[in-house]
């Protein structure tokens, strides 16, 4: 069976076109489909709902005296729908996970993420007012980038790639990332302009402009 690959058109996973002259990359990434579930897809809070509904149903179903077969039955078809929408986010998860990949170069921060419409956005690191490690320790993490006045980027354009609940001020994220500590000090090195900046290891490709740009894949 021949092999298809759905980003065969890039020259430079994750680029849509090679590096110039003058410009290197630093750094490639993808997110943590697993923290990604857990963090943009909101998978701990749908088992909690679901076991909020089922305590609800045993609880109804106690004061009403229904017998322990309708309980059991209850609680199977509630537990199978839980189970049927957590799968479904966790594959959502792991499908954005397997078509994103953020890339930080010497002039730019790069993000190529979608499913069946893949979008490529260019941030020029002098358009980039901020950067700010959330919820991660030396292991995984998100940086949020703040983007200079008055340049923005749509929040659904960005998501799940984006700042949450920032609907007014869309802020993009590099969400969920390994080793967010070694790339926020590379990533504070290129903003200041240090050439001698050390790259980290690329974790999904090989190393291989502007106000912020959006491309879309045909």
């Amino acid at each position: 069976m021949e092999d298809h690959d759905d980003f065969a058109f890039e020259p430079v996973p994750g680029l849509p076109e090679k590096l110039p002259q003058g410009e290197t990359m630093l750094w490639q990434g993808s997110p943590e489909w697993r923290d990604l579930a857990r963090s943009a897809f909101h998978v701990r809070k749908v088992v909690a709902y679901f076991g909020l509904v089922l305590a609800w149903q045993v609880a109804s179903a106690l004061r009403s005296g229904q017998s322990l077969s309708d309980l059991g039955a209850t609680s199977l078809w509630v537990a199978a729908l839980c189970a049927a929408a957590v799968a479904i986010l966790c594959l959502l998860a792991w499908l954005y996970a397997r078509g994103t990949i953020y890339t930080l170069t010497t002039r730019r921060i790069v993000i190529r993420s979608g499913l069946a419409l893949p979008v490529t956005l260019n941030l020029p690191l002098a358009l980039v007012e901020s950067a700010a490690v959330a919820g991660g320790g030396n292991r995984h993490g998100s940086i949020v980038l703040e983007v200079t006045k008055p340049n923005r980027v749509a929040w659904l354009v960005l998501w799940p790639n984006a700042r949450p609940w920032r609907f007014n001020d869309p802020q993009p994220m590099l969400r969920c990332i390994d080793n967010v500590a070694e790339v926020s000090r590379t990533l504070a090195g290129a903003l200041r302009g240090d050439l001698s900046v050390a790259p980290v290891r690329a974790t999904k490709a090989e190393n291989a402009t502007a106000p912020v740009g959006v491309s879309v894949a045909a």
